[in-house]
């Protein structure tokens, strides 16, 4: 499978690729830059909305408009694009990350210290009304997150760990429960990052410092992997009206001489079977 360029860019940390299927566009964030990107695919057009502090992750809400994992807490584009906090939560020191919309319309949004220091950071569960549950409080980097195709197992990194650990999930009460570990990355491979499921249920993981993306199976058998000439390969996520185009978000923070295409949105053409993503509800 070969790469294409989808947005040529200088993102220092380009992040979270989700294809909002309503609006026909890939959305991503540039966390460092405090910029939200969108690109249409099929006209080209593109824009950039600058926000006031670094944000982890924008996705689609359902009936338009975007939700944002911001430094100090939750916010939410409406369609006008004006803003307002959901849920705002300031702690000195900690910024949000990666975040995904789980089945029942929730965001479970990523922290993490600007130190990376074990256990700043947590996995919450946040609603459309602004409830905010705390799921993990002992992370270091939360990263990503993802649902089985049949909603029954959510999928999760914590990056230092070099892991990609599988909770069993309740699509009834939004809850996880038994955690295991369905896959490590040995040393010398780079660090999990981003993660998205395709509609066979394999689990593709972006590899920070790996220049790679690799795709395993259920059972946890690595079957797949994309090379690409970024050492700095932060998230993917299925795109195009098919859902069969893998966009791949890049950095170029931390590198004394990064790649020209570092920082820029990737494509692999055809890589596979997507899956509809929720849209968050509020």
């Amino acid at each position: 499978m070969t790469y294409e360029v989808a947005v040529r860019a200088e993102a220092a940390l380009g992040e979270g690729p989700t294809w909002d299927a309503e609006a026909g566009r890939l959305v991503w964030v540039d966390i460092l830059g405090s910029r939200v990107h969108t690109f249409d695919p099929a006209s080209g057009r593109r824009t950039v909305r600058t926000t006031e502090q670094h944000v982890g992750a924008a996705k689609p809400r359902a009936g338009g408009g975007l939700v944002l994992n911001l430094r100090d807490g939750i916010g939410l584009l409406d369609p006008d694009d004006s803003f307002r906090w959901l849920h705002r939560e300031t702690v000195p020191g900690r910024r949000g990350n990666d975040a995904a919309v789980a089945p029942d319309g929730s965001l479970w949004a990523g922290t993490m210290r600007y130190d990376e220091a074990p256990g700043g950071g947590t996995l919450s569960r946040v609603t459309g009304e602004g409830t905010v549950e705390t799921v993990l409080d002992d992370v270091a980097v939360s990263n990503g997150t993802g649902w089985s195709p049949d909603g029954r197992l959510m999928y999760y990194i914590d990056s230092p760990t070099r892991r990609i650990d599988v909770f069993a999930y309740d699509a009834d009460t939004g809850r996880i429960g038994d955690r295991r570990t369905l896959a490590g990355i040995e040393d010398g491979a780079g660090f999990p990052d981003g993660l998205t499921v395709d509609a066979d249920g394999c689990v593709w993981v972006a590899l920070w410092d790996g220049a790679a993306i690799r795709r395993y199976t259920p059972d946890g058998t690595l079957d797949r992997v994309i090379e690409f000439p970024v050492p700095r390969v932060t998230a993917c996520a299925f795109g195009g009206a098919d859902l069969t185009d893998l966009y791949v978000t890049t950095a170029r923070t931390g590198l004394d001489a990064p790649h020209p295409l570092s920082g820029s949105l990737l494509v692999v053409p055809d890589a596979g079977q997507g899956l509809p993503q929720p849209a968050f509800r509020g």
